[in-house]
């Protein structure tokens, strides 16, 4: 069968010790918190990562990020590869004690895709499961997708029976005001269950001693505690209240790494950091250019692009701790890439192409920010936000935690933003999810084309050249056709990539973690002296 991973080098991985027994209480902070236990509420990896905790998918990623077999034992392919045969594990129990079985399965598809949902990308629309058994599910697909489990780690399983009985069977969307019963309890199959959950406070979670699996971890309990302050978060990781904290500002590492008792892992992400210009609506929201929207004209998005130094960005903001990148995707991800040059910092150039677009003078626009989601967020908005005031454009920053964010920016808030920052880690670690989920027009009613696309680009020749790349199997080929949809991109400027971060987590010298270049933290592989 075809199968897509990164193997990430050995160098990033710390070696996990064999395994005593259930030992020890770590503690760990974010910056940002946990909004919901909906594992279809938000798609993002931090969030991700604590849910992946407590639910399993049908298959999961190891710590050289491959793809194994998980809550599907093993799967077959069709020789025409359109259907998709997935024997799923016997004898799995949820955290109620009900029996994991087809019917999940299925039952997860239907949720996944449905309205308020925000991973509908990870099973295609089109797709038709067919329960076989109570152990085996058929994918039936139109057209080949030889990529199409390739991010199922965090199409998170959940139970029929639990979510009927609760009236959970509706995804709680990333907006929702009231919380539901599924954004407040969680029922998984995962190696831990969550014992207490105070959204925005501390989440408490325990092992579960009927997982399916072996615990590589010692742990007794996981205590999260969100903490948004980058002082107070430092201070409590060298003072011994936390064990691990995420991330550690850029200018606080040498402080951290020459303390007697913790440490930073730091290594290559995948993530890469961007802004996206709304270039879909008619009249541009939050500005006072009337009747039109500018970035609808290619030579405003070109002048935002070329007004933006991403080397000081990278020297000031992110004091080293960043590569400037020319594509939307981590050069690791991409054999290409190198074929690809960013453009140059060009101040006079950007206010010619704003004067030969109409705006000699630029315009005022709003442009929305986290500010506990990514390393300096806040401070690289701030950054873009003074360059392009030398470009003649004045923007008002709104800058703001995740939850609300997401909210507003995102699917769930109706895209109401005209320029925002956002991170993005192709969950099948390759091009066409970039391609399909953050590039792709979002025009088309009922697909899941472009959900994350929140400036609205479209360009249909880029979609159909992505449509191409999803059912070629031929490496090179499939290599090329990517290739010519980054060319169209990049010459259309739909979106402005800054850069990929580096990792940072600070851990007490008494933990051992795996760290993966996709910046999920997952405790399971965990151990503390």
């Amino acid at each position: 069968m075809i199968q897509n991973s990164v193997l990430i080098p050995a160098s990033i991985i710390l070696t996990v010790l064999s395994t005593p027994a259930f030992a020890a209480s770590l503690r760990y902070a974010n910056q940002g918190d946990l909004k919901s236990l909906d594992p279809y509420t938000l798609n993002e990896t931090t969030t991700n990562a604590h849910l992946g905790h407590v639910y399993e998918g049908l298959t999961r990623r190891g710590k050289d990020l491959a793809v194994q077999p998980s809550l599907a034992e093993r799967w077959e392919i069709s020789d025409d590869g359109l259907t998709w045969r997935f024997f799923l594990r016997k004898g799995v129990k949820f955290h109620n004690g009900n029996d994991f079985t087809a019917d999940d399965v299925i039952f997860s598809a239907t949720r996944v895709r449905a309205q308020g949902s925000n991973f509908t990308t990870r099973v295609p629309t089109t797709a038709e499961l067919v329960k076989v058994d109570d152990h085996t599910v058929d994918v039936k697909l139109k057209t080949p997708n030889p990529i199409l489990n390739s991010q199922w780690d965090t199409w998170y399983i959940m139970d029929k029976e639990w979510a009927e009985a609760n009236n959970a069977t509706a995804p709680t969307p990333a907006a929702a005001t009231t919380p539901s019963f599924a954004a407040l309890n969680a029922n998984g199959t995962g190696p831990f269950r969550i014992e207490s959950h105070q959204a925005g406070v501390k989440t408490v979670f325990k092992p579960n001693p009927a997982w399916w699996d072996k615990p590589e971890h010692n742990l007794d309990e996981i205590v999260f505690t969100p903490i948004a302050s980058d002082a107070t978060r430092v201070a409590a990781l060298l003072s011994g209240e936390v064990d691990v904290i995420e991330p550690v500002p850029v200018q606080d590492i040498a402080r951290v790494n020459s303390s007697p008792n913790a440490q930073v892992l730091t290594g290559p992400e995948l993530r890469t950091i961007f802004l996206n210009m709304d270039s879909a609506r008619d009249e541009l929201l939050f500005s006072n250019v009337k009747g039109k929207n500018p970035f609808k004209d290619v030579r405003v998005r070109e002048a935002f692009f070329k007004a933006i130094d991403i080397n000081l960005i990278r020297d000031r903001v992110m004091r080293g701790l960043s590569t400037p990148s020319a594509l939307m995707i981590a050069p690791e991800l991409f054999v290409h890439s190198k074929d690809f040059e960013r453009p140059k910092y060009d101040l006079e150039g950007a206010k010619k192409l704003l004067a030969d677009a109409g705006y000699p003078n630029g315009f005022e626009v709003g442009m929305d920010c986290p500010n506990d989601r990514y390393v300096n967020d806040e401070a690289i908005c701030q950054a873009v936000v003074g360059m392009l005031a030398r470009a003649g454009v004045k923007v008002n920053l709104t800058a703001q935690p995740k939850a609300l964010y997401f909210g507003k920016a995102g699917k769930s808030g109706g895209y109401t933003t005209s320029v925002s920052l956002l991170g993005w880690t192709p969950g099948t670690f390759d091009s066409h999810n970039v391609l399909y989920d953050v590039m792709g027009c979002r025009d088309v009613p009922g697909s899941s084309r472009g959900e994350t696309n929140y400036g609205g680009y479209c360009n249909k020749d880029l979609d159909a050249v992505t449509d191409q790349i999803l059912v070629e199997t031929d490496p090179e080929k499939r290599n090329q056709l990517i290739k010519k949809a980054f060319e169209i991109a990049t010459k259309d400027y739909g979106h402005i990539p800054l850069h990929q971060q580096a990792l940072a987590w600070g851990v007490s010298k008494k933990v051992k973690l795996v760290q993966r270049a996709d910046n999920q933290l997952l405790f399971y592989w965990a151990r503390k002296d």
